[in-house]
């Protein structure tokens, strides 16, 4: 199952949350910074053993304080217009995610918008991708029951909300 929510995805309740990291996974602004403030230090400590990541792949830490037993770091692409496989990044982003989820025994992820702050991904050609790729990731992955994408404002939930429901 898919949820769209608006909140705040450091206090949501699932097994793991998504952080839409950057490539050296050792903190940054928007999302990233919220879930390094909120998760504490032991969340920087382990991402500084990861080596960082490649855009498209996901990374595991603990959750730190996090309510979440598990943050998965996400590094989407840069929106560079279009045509340097900024689509295929973001869908490996969210299979990726739920791959791992379930490899960790995760029944419930919760997702940030990958991708549509800082990186500047146009969010209402995100969310179809994001959306597309998630549906096949759960079908692929069927012990992970629950996929939550928690967003701060009504724009993205109703960018995100179109493609849903097609």
């Amino acid at each position: 199952m898919i949820e769209l929510v608006l909140g705040d995805i450091t206090e949501q309740e699932v097994d793991a949350i998504v952080n839409a990291a950057n490539p050296s996974l050792l903190g940054g602004g928007g999302v990233d910074g919220a879930i390094h403030r909120a998760g504490g230090p032991s969340i920087l400590e382990e991402c500084s053993l990861l080596g960082g990541c490649d855009p498209g792949d996901v990374k595991p830490t603990s959750g730190g304080a996090l309510p979440a037993k598990h943050v998965l770091h996400a590094v989407g692409p840069i929106w560079r217009g279009g045509g340097e496989g900024e689509a295929e990044l973001l869908a490996s982003c969210h299979r990726r995610a739920l791959e791992l989820a379930d490899e960790l025994g995760c029944r419930s992820v919760a997702f940030p918008a990958i991708s549509t702050g800082a990186y500047g991904y146009p969010v209402e050609l995100a969310a179809p991708v994001a959306i597309a790729a998630t549906r096949e990731a759960l079908a692929a992955h069927p012990a992970v029951e629950v996929a939550r994408f928690v967003f701060r404002d009504d724009l993205t939930l109703a960018a995100y909300r179109a493609p849903l429901s097609k």
